[in-house]
């Protein structure tokens, strides 16, 4: 009996591991024989997390009058997973640290830029990966195209603020297509702060230079580069061309293009307009990578500005959808990605004060970003000695919507008397952050009474904030096409780099 026991423990060892023998053999073979992608479109939602799509999503089902939500093209595709976001020497994570993370595969260090964490050593992205290998390469931003993450698929500098090294380093790059907004410092970048970092968000002068270098877009131009910056030069884009640098003809704060709700659609340049001249620029025989960032999501969700939020995820959504055409056609060789740097503002579907109620629809009232809300307030204050509240709260009725009672938007005594006050510290003087101000909590880094403006739409939303900055939340990955079975799952932000540079090798 006893022999007869061994033995059967001898069988069920072997058996044990020659499943998990065959296992490894074919998730290997998986691997393997998973065919290189032709063409690779890598999204980049900056400051999106889950709960900005599915914020965007559950507006959309309001509009149709539904308590659900309307799904985005890029929330349907068939392959999800999640992944974290912490850099090597801080557990939330920065646009630099994590665009680094997610173009090398390695961790770094806060404002760090292609570079090792000790900033000592340059980091090969994926897209020079892709360069080596014959693809052509574009990257696309709404930011300025030196910003950090655009910046971390093509430069290596020890910090994301040497704007003008950056440049050098872009038209260095020999990358085909770049497009959206312009050169933060195209002259050199006086001196350096480091701690002035909402200049990264498109707020605040830039200082003036003692002495100018070499214009970084002329230095684009003797290295073969074209300069693009009026509509009618865009349109006349055509396949062949090459070594483009495509500027929107209207930058905002920050050398950025226009918010989406800011947007003129017969003048401006979208997002979604930059994605398809792109794919017409870059389609060739041997493909082509492209990174495709939606960097004014962030912004937004510094400023607690959700109306705004929700536009910038929906045009990010029809530059997706330019992919997703494109991929219909070429179903077989296409891998689209659609993820996110970190999250920002800590945004959630549901606020304290609203209980268990939400009414998303009312964010359609609100019809200017909080950026150009606050140059109305700014300017308000310039040209008038005697500021009078009266006509603070009617400018944030006409773009609000508050105080419009026919709306479902009447202003009860506590709401009231928050933007009284906020008026009041807006009118004074043009107010500058410090994290030590008692009034920080309340309204960050922003003009008082606009953010109040964008606190209480969005509390009336049923829309909660936690933060001005961003947070440590694992970010939703989205994929379909070749490979994209390799993007589900829980994994870290720089496993993304890592298995797209072993789908290309």
């Amino acid at each position: 009996m006893s022999k007869t026991i061994f033995n059967l423990r001898i069988w069920f060892v072997a058996i044990i591991l020659l499943i998990a023998s065959s296992a490894k053999v074919n998730a290997d073979n998986s691997s393997e024989n998973t065919k290189t992608p032709k063409y690779i479109f890598f999204f980049i939602g900056d400051g999106m997390g889950l709960s900005q799509a599915n914020t965007a999503e559950a507006y959309l089902g309001a509009l149709n009058k539904s308590n659900g939500i309307k799904r985005l093209n890029f929330t349907t595709l068939p392959n999800q997973g999640f992944y974290t976001t912490y850099a090597s020497d801080r557990f939330i994570t920065g646009s630099a640290a994590a665009g680094t993370a997610l173009s090398s595969g390695e961790k770094t260090s806060i404002s760090t830029i292609g570079m090792d964490a000790k900033r000592q050593k340059p980091l090969k992205s994926v897209a020079e990966v892709a360069k080596e290998k014959g693809y052509k390469v574009g990257i696309v931003t709404s930011v300025s195209i030196d910003h950090a993450t655009p910046a971390s698929f093509y430069a290596h500098q020890p910090t994301r603020n040497m704007y003008y090294d950056i440049s050098l380093d872009l038209s260095k790059s020999g990358f085909n297509y770049f497009a959206g907004g312009g050169f933060k410092h195209p002259e050199g970048d006086g001196k350096i702060d480091e701690n002035n970092t909402m200049a990264n968000f498109g707020m605040g002068a830039d200082q003036k230079l003692a002495k100018k270098k070499p214009n970084s877009l002329e230095v684009a131009k003797a290295r073969g580069y074209t300069i693009i910056n009026t509509l009618d030069d865009f349109k006349a884009l055509q396949k062949g061309d090459d070594k483009i640098i495509s500027i929107a003809p209207r930058l905002a704060g920050g050398k950025s293009l226009p918010y989406s709700i800011d947007q003129d659609e017969k003048t401006d340049i979208s997002l979604e307009d930059f994605t398809r001249k792109g794919i017409e620029l870059l389609d060739n025989k041997k493909g082509f990578f492209m990174m495709i960032e939606a960097g004014k999501i962030d912004w937004a969700c510094h400023a607690n500005d959700a109306a705004t939020v929700i536009k910038e995820v929906l045009q990010l959504d029809k530059a997706v959808s330019a992919a997703l055409e494109f991929y219909k056609k070429h179903p077989k060789e296409t891998l689209i990605l659609i993820g996110g740097d970190h999250e920002t503002g800590g945004m959630a579907l549901g606020f304290s004060g609203s209980h268990y109620q939400s009414a998303f629809s009312l964010l359609q009232n609100q019809n200017l970003s909080y950026e150009k809300f606050a140059q109305l307030v700014k300017e308000y204050r310039e040209s008038t000695k005697q500021p009078d509240v009266n006509y603070g709260l009617e400018l944030v009725k006409k773009h609000f919507g508050l105080g419009n009672e026919e709306k479902n938007l009447k202003l009860n005594e506590f709401e009231l008397q928050q933007l009284k006050d906020a008026f009041e510290k807006s009118m004074i003087y043009e107010y500058k952050m410090s994290k030590d101000d008692q009034f920080y909590l309340l309204y960050g880094s922003y003009d008082p009474f606009t953010v109040t403006a964008c606190h209480i739409l969005s509390q009336k939303a049923g829309i909660g904030w936690t933060s001005f900055s961003h947070t440590a939340s694992p970010i939703p990955i989205r994929s379909i096409g070749v490979g994209a079975e390799q993007f589900t799952g829980f994994f870290d932000n720089t496993d993304v780099s890592k298995r797209l540079k072993k789908l290309l090798e």
